[in-house]
């Protein structure tokens, strides 16, 4: 399924190829994997935090390509990591025959963690952090690495703090490689979940100061698994108490608005627990739960 690492490149690079049209910084998306990849070299051993999104399963199957045995990809096992990622990921790992280290996180147990204010993403990276380093330990890897990409460093992550005190690695943002760069390189790989959509945490759909329990995550998970199987793929259920806000990606919103939709939503949705359910009318936006948050707050990122 994956294509070698020198035969992705130069197929990026080959006379089939169209021309790799050059970044603003110069450099093209087949220099940035060259780099990429010459960074994992180096670093002898490898540990990464991967969650089966497209920038961690990528970051975590080149250095698989390029270290071997040598790395060993780390997933964490909590209530805020819904059973499709899970299995999703499980998939992924077996498909190319990639190195998978199950870990159990108690970030749930944290109360700092469960108030869910502005910090949460920082506790609960806090939280894997300790747990990887503690593996890293018993098992004699050195580094420790996760799937941040350079557009990651323009947005609010206070998860990226949480990094920077754990010394953990960031490959791909430091290769230059942005969202776009990445996932059309998985593409390139024949890696199938290139273009899958982004799928942070069940906790990032509660809104900010409602306790996160896991009752709640529960709620939020099985609300969007019903409208997956209404038919829509990107979405979001936004909890905001006894009201759900139901984001649905513009290119799918036309179908969500008929009346028969409407019902079969609202049923599923207050089948789930909800006792109001909304439908956006600006469709889904990844991170809208930020729009409330003060600006002295979003202009740290992840600092």
């Amino acid at each position: 399924m994956a294509t070698g690492a020198s035969t992705m490149a130069g197929h990026l690079g080959g006379d089939q190829a169209a021309p790799d049209p050059l970044t603003p910084g110069g450099e093209t998306t087949e220099a940035k994997l060259r780099a990429l990849e010459a960074r994992l070299h180096q670093l002898g051993n490898l540990m990464v935090a991967y969650s089966g999104g497209v920038d961690s399963a990528f970051l975590a199957a080149t250095a698989h390509r390029v270290m071997g045995d040598r790395m060993l990809a780390v997933l964490a096992d909590s209530p805020s990591l819904a059973r499709r990622d899970m299995e999703q990921a499980h998939a992924f790992a077996h498909s190319i025959a990639m190195p998978l280290r199950v870990i159990a996180t108690e970030e749930l147990e944290r109360p700092e963690y469960q108030r869910n204010d502005a910090n949460r993403c920082f506790h609960c990276k806090d939280e894997l952090f300790n747990v990887m380093g503690a593996l890293s330990t018993e098992l004699g890897f050195g580094h420790l690495a996760y799937g941040m990409n350079l557009d990651d460093t323009r947005d609010f992550r206070p998860g990226q703090r949480a990094a920077v005190e754990h010394d953990v690695l960031a490959p791909l943002a430091d290769a230059g490689l942005t969202k776009q760069e990445v996932r059309a390189l998985a593409k390139e790989a024949g890696y199938t979940l290139w273009d899958r959509p982004a799928a942070p945490c069940l906790s990032s759909r509660v809104e900010y100061g409602r306790t996160v329990t896991r009752e709640v995550l529960w709620q939020v998970e099985q609300a969007e698994e019903s409208v997956r199987g209404l038919g829509f793929r990107e979405l979001r259920v936004r909890h905001h108490g006894e009201l759900a806000r139901v984001e649905i990606a513009r290119t799918e919103m036309a179908r969500a608005l008929t009346i028969e939709m409407f019902d079969a939503i609202s049923a599923a949705l207050k089948k789930a627990g909800f006792k109001y359910v909304t439908i956006d009318c600006s469709g889904f936006r990844s991170g809208s739960l930020n729009d409330l948050l003060p600006a002295d707050v979003l202009v740290r990122r992840g600092a």
